[in-house]
């Protein structure tokens, strides 16, 4: 008795001395994770431009049984226009030069441009393929001055911060030779601003919310067909995604909570001594794998 008496407190000092390696070990591994987690970190991402595609619904708010869709939807004969060989190279040849001529412009005049036209050129993006048809996008034009404005303040004071602390030098420096900054001025003169908004859910009759698949997707095929309208009708544009304005832009155009803001696209004709930077692009070797 008096032998195990005496390893009492030996088995307790070892005891301990398990507890406090367990201990340090855990917070070990949580300080790692929690440093991981720091390093991935990017200080300069967008909420909004966060992909929604994946975004879990709360499972009370979802609508298991019905999502709003006609299953009885009916299913027609589809024709479509064939052309002659000859006729498709020389389509396909003359649509490339027309989208090669594209640029991004930052130098847009406060000349009129015909409203039917921003109509025509939405109706097009409108034909773009989304998700289960769900149609996720809406597309905000504006024209008045004084909103116009509103959204340039927005912008430039959020882009400012964005140069100055959010983005980092390595992305700083490679705008440089584009000479883009936090000045916005074509967000006063172009004629129309055109903001196009992902919806990442939607709401049935019954005030549930109704599921957008692939809507990230969904709005940005939609979002290059309304580039490639734009360029056919003569007009020109620089895809804008200014980084954390979004919940102000929202909030002033009064969109619901369930749009997020994608892309803002300044719309017009350029002004006469407007310049861009003289870029190449890749040939089709370097974008293009046949197996």
């Amino acid at each position: 008795m008096a032998f195990f008496s005496s390893l009492t407190p030996v088995f307790i000092a070892i005891i301990c001395v398990l507890i406090g390696v367990i201990l340090k070990k855990k917070n070990g591994e949580r300080e790692k994770h929690e440093t991981k987690s720091k390093a991935l970190s990017r200080p300069w991402v967008d909420e909004d431009l966060k992909d929604g595609t994946d975004h879990q619904l709360e499972e009370e708010e979802v609508d298991e049984e019905w999502q709003g869709f006609d299953e009885n939807i009916a299913h027609v004969p589809f024709f479509a226009e064939r052309y002659s060989e000859a006729e498709m190279i020389k389509r396909s040849q003359e649509f490339y030069k027309l989208l090669n001529k594209r640029r991004s412009v930052r130098f847009l005049s406060d000349e009129p441009v015909p409203r039917e036209v921003i109509d025509n050129v939405i109706r097009t993006a409108g034909t773009s393929p989304s998700g289960a048809h769900t149609e996720p996008w809406t597309f905000v034009v504006v024209q008045d001055s004084d909103l116009k404005h509103k959204i340039r303040e927005i912008v430039e004071e959020e882009e400012e911060i964005n140069y100055k602390k959010r983005m980092g030098e390595r992305w700083v420096n490679d705008l440089k030779r584009l000479r883009t900054n936090w000045i916005k001025e074509y967000l006063d003169t172009a004629p129309y601003l055109i903001l196009i908004f992902k919806q990442v859910y939607g709401r049935l009759p019954n005030g549930k919310k109704k599921t957008h698949y692939y809507n990230e997707i969904s709005v940005s095929i939609a979002c290059g067909i309304l580039l490639a309208a734009l360029q056919n009708a003569g007009l020109h544009t620089v895809t804008s995604t200014p980084l954390n304005c979004g919940p102000h832009l929202r909030v002033l155009l009064q969109r619901p909570a369930n749009e997020k803001l994608l892309l803002l696209l300044p719309v017009g004709y350029p002004k006469k001594d407007a310049t861009v930077p003289a870029l190449t692009r890749k040939p089709l070797e370097d974008i293009m794998v046949v197996m």
